[in-house]
C-alpha cells in the first residue's frame, strides 16, 4: 500500500499526514507530494520526516491512494493523471465535486456509494460537512423541507496567509492582506468570490453539496458565510424546516447515536459547543438545540468542528481507510 498526499506542506496537506500518523494508516510507503518550488524541502511525519517530491515523479511512483490538497487548478491538471495509473485520488479541493460522475462524500452518510471504479473521489466543503453530518440522521427521519444557514468560519479555512494576518494584526505588524479588510476584533460577510445574485462561491457550496450529499435535490437552502478571527474550527447557526413534526427529546437521542457526533446541549450550565475546544477534535459537536417558535416543524441548531480535520483532513483518510477495509483499491 503505497500512498501519496498531495500538497504536503499546506495547513491541511500537514494535518493529513499527521492524521496518517496518529490513526495508524497501514502502508508500505508514503509520499510528500508539492509543487516544483518545494521539492526537497522536509515536513513532519510523525518522529521523522519525509522529503517533498515533485508530482510527476509521484505519478510515476503509482501510488493506490493519492489525498489532494493541493487546490482546484492542481486536482483538475492532476488527479486524471494519477487515475490513469490506477491511483485512487480523494480531492479536497471543490475542483470535482459537482462532476454528476464523481462521489462526494462523506463517510458516515453516504460511503456505501463506492465502487472500485470510482478513482477521483471528492472531499466535501469543510462547513458542508460538519452541517450534513448533523442533518443527515435527521433529514432521515423527518425529512427536510428548508434550512437557512449562517457561519462563523476559522481563519485557517482561509490558509496559511489568513493565519499571518490575524497574527500579525494583533501584534500591530504590517503584513499581506489575505481578506480585502482587517480580521481581528471583525467578521467578514465575505467567504469566496461574490457570484451573480450576491451569493459567495462559498455559501453556493453549502447549497449544492448539501443537496448532493443528502440526495434531495427538493430541499431548499440559503446560506450566509461569516469570516471571524477564530483559529479553532467553525460555527455555524442551522434552522431547519422539516416536512414531518419532531420530538425534541428523540432529536437529542438521534444526534447522540450517530456516529462522529458529540451533543452538547445543556445551556443551564452553560454548555454548548465552541470552536475553541472543537479544535484538534475530529467529532461534529451540535447544541443549543430548540424549537422554533416562529413557525412549525422548525430546528434551530448550533453546529461546531475542526475545519482542519473532519472538515478535511479526518474525512479524507476516513475515505481512505473505508476504501482499504472494503477492498476497494
Amino acid at each position: 500500500m503505497k500512498i501519496a498526499v498531495v500538497g504536503a506542506t499546506g495547513l491541511v496537506g500537514s494535518g493529513m499526514l499527521k492524521l496518517l500518523n496518529e490513526r495508524n494508516f497501514s502502508f508500505t510507503e508514503i509520499f510528500a507530494v508539492a509543487s516544483e518550488k518545494s521539492i526537497g524541502k522536509k515536513v513532519a511525519f510523525g518522529k521523522t520526516e519525509l522529503e517533498v517530491i515533485g508530482i510527476k515523479q509521484a505519478i510515476s511512483l503509482r501510488p493506490h491512494i493519492a489525498i489532494f490538497s493541493a487546490g482546484g487548478a492542481t486536482s483538475l491538471q492532476w488527479a486524471p493523471e494519477f487515475a490513469k495509473v490506477g491511483t485512487t485520488v480523494i480531492d479536497n479541493s471543490s475542483a470535482w465535486r459537482m462532476f454528476k460522475d464523481k462521489k462526494l462524500i462523506v463517510p458516515e452518510i453516504n460511503a456505501n456509494l463506492l465502487t472500485r471504479n470510482d478513482k477521483i473521489i471528492a472531499n466535501p466543503n469543510c462547513s458542508t460537512i460538519q452541517m450534513v453530518m448533523a442533518l443527515a440522521p435527521l433529514h432521515n427521519k423527518y425529512k427536510i423541507k428548508r434550512l437557512v444557514v449562517s457561519t462563523y468560519q476559522s481563519v485557517t479555512g482561509t490558509g496559511v496567509k489568513a493565519v499571518s494576518q490575524l497574527e500579525n494584526e494583533r501584534k500591530g505588524i504590517s503584513g499581506d492582506m489575505a481578506y480585502p479588510h482587517p480580521i481581528d476584533l471583525n467578521c467578514l460577510p465575505h467567504g469566496g468570490d461574490f457570484e451573480e445574485g450576491g451569493y459567495t462561491s462559498e455559501e453556493t457550496k453549502l447549497v449544492n453539496e448539501t443537496r448532493k450529499i443528502l440526495s434531495d435535490e427538493r430541499i431548499n437552502i440559503t446560506a450566509t458565510v461569516v469570516r471571524v478571527p477564530v483559529y479553532g474550527g467553525h460555527s455555524e447557526s442551522v434552522n431547519v424546516e422539516f416536512e414531518n413534526d419532531f420530538n425534541l427529546d428523540e432529536v437529542r437521542q438521534i444526534l447522540s447515536q450517530s456516529k462522529g457526533i458529540v451533543v452538547q446541549d445543556n445551556p443551564s450550565e452553560n454548555i454548548y459547543p465552541m470552536p475553541k475546544f472543537a479544535k484538534d477534535k475530529d467529532d461534529v459537536f451540535v447544541g443549543r438545540i430548540r424549537r422554533d417558535i416562529s413557525q412549525p416543524n422548525s430546528l434551530d441548531m448550533w453546529i461546531v468542528a475542526d475545519n482542519l480535520r473532519k472538515g478535511a483532513a479526518t474525512n479524507a483518510i476516513q475515505i481512505a481507510e473505508y476504501l482499504v477495509s472494503n477492498d476497494l483499491i
